[in-house]
């Protein structure tokens, strides 16, 4: 696959490849009108068979591998916090987040409790969620899971509690649980042991692998939701991924030293979102620059030679030297389509098969 770069937002446009290959096939240039030549110049070059192939030309952009979401644990309760996990640890629902004079704080999933889960409450969805969660961990026997707050779900919180180590009051307070949307992987902590179990706590991510990437406002085009990309993570390997979502707001860069307002507005890029197509492949990397490849054009099935196998004429035309079966070389004029590392797509007077000389090698 052929590429665009635009490595800290430098790129040069398609025009600028098809004038790299003409200069280097403009080595050998055609001075001759079409037709055979001696059988004795056949012998003197490398040949190469016409070949059909799937082209793509790509834009490559700067991206980072990371995790998805960013979230912030608060403290809901009173006492001190006396244990806090290591940035990188994954929590999900029911291990402790943080503990607090010495008892668990665990994970539930869902939205934030705004009042106290106990008897004689009325019904809403924050006693489905406990309800949910309490049979998500094991504790859902005889209970409904419904609204409403009855002696079965009380029941079932102090069989969760007495598991985990907590009082068994039959109550849940806001401050007695962390929610979030799904499980979180601890980035960093902004309290310490010994400091007050309440504000932030914890900085978080989701445990979700993605690669946000900054595409040129110019290739927006080129991204889909759903279309495929490739990667290249830090270590030379290629991975691919899909693209999850392309955003709406462009971002300028004053910085950039090209701008000719000083707003950076030529070079506002817009910010895509990538899964990778296995989580697997990125590792253990956060925070990791990568190299995304997204497809500008592909031609699938078409035909195709080395790029060195052409020829430069001086009208701007391009041709190959094709070898006939007896030794004989002709020149057949060719249209180019899209370049694709070291070959060219062309149109013309082909077939399948056909030998062409390869001037430079």
């Amino acid at each position: 696959m052929a590429t665009e770069h635009t490595r800290h937002r430098r790129w040069l446009v398609a025009g600028g490849v098809v004038v790299l290959a003409a200069g280097t096939a403009a080595a050998v240039h055609l001075t001759h009108d079409e037709g055979p030549a001696p059988a004795a110049a056949a012998a003197t070059l490398p040949t190469a068979l016409v070949r059909r192939a799937d082209l793509s030309t790509a834009v490559e952009v700067d991206g980072t591998l990371g995790y998805a979401g960013a979230y912030t644990v608060l403290g809901r309760g009173s006492g001190t916090v006396t244990w806090l996990p290591a940035a990188g640890t994954v929590v999900t629902r029911g291990r402790p987040v943080y503990r607090a004079d010495g008892r668990p704080v665990p994970l539930f999933y869902g939205t934030p409790f705004w009042r106290t889960l106990e008897p004689g409450m009325t019904g809403g969805a924050d006693v489905l969620q406990l309800e949910r969660n309490l049979v998500a961990l094991g504790h859902g026997a005889g209970l409904t899971v419904d609204r409403t707050f009855t002696a079965a779900t009380r029941s079932a919180i102090r069989r969760w509690q007495k598991a985990t180590g907590l009082p068994r009051t039959g109550t849940v307070a806001p401050g007695d649980v962390v929610t979030m949307p799904g499980p979180i992987r601890v980035t960093g902590s902004t309290s310490l042991p010994g400091g007050p179990a309440s504000g932030t706590v914890l900085t978080a991510s989701g445990t979700t692998r993605q690669v946000t990437a900054g595409l040129p406002v110019a290739s927006q085009h080129i991204a889909a939701p759903g279309a495929a990309v490739r990667i290249e993570l830090p270590a030379g390997r290629t991975v691919t991924g899909r693209i999850a979502s392309v955003g709406t707001v462009a971002v300028a860069d004053p910085a950039d030293a090209r701008s000719q307002t000083g707003l950076g507005t030529e070079s506002a890029t817009i910010t895509v979102t990538i899964t990778l197509d296995r989580a697997a492949d990125a590792g253990t990397l956060d925070s990791a620059p990568v190299t995304v490849a997204f497809t500008s054009a592909a031609h699938p099935g078409v035909l195709a030679v080395p790029v060195h196998a052409l020829l430069a004429a001086a009208d701007g035309s391009y041709a190959v030297s094709v070898v006939g079966d007896d030794g004989t070389v002709t020149a057949v004029r060719v249209e180019l389509g899209i370049f694709d590392g070291d070959r060219v797509e062309v149109r013309g007077d082909l077939t399948e098969g056909t030998r062409v000389q390869v001037p430079i090698s």
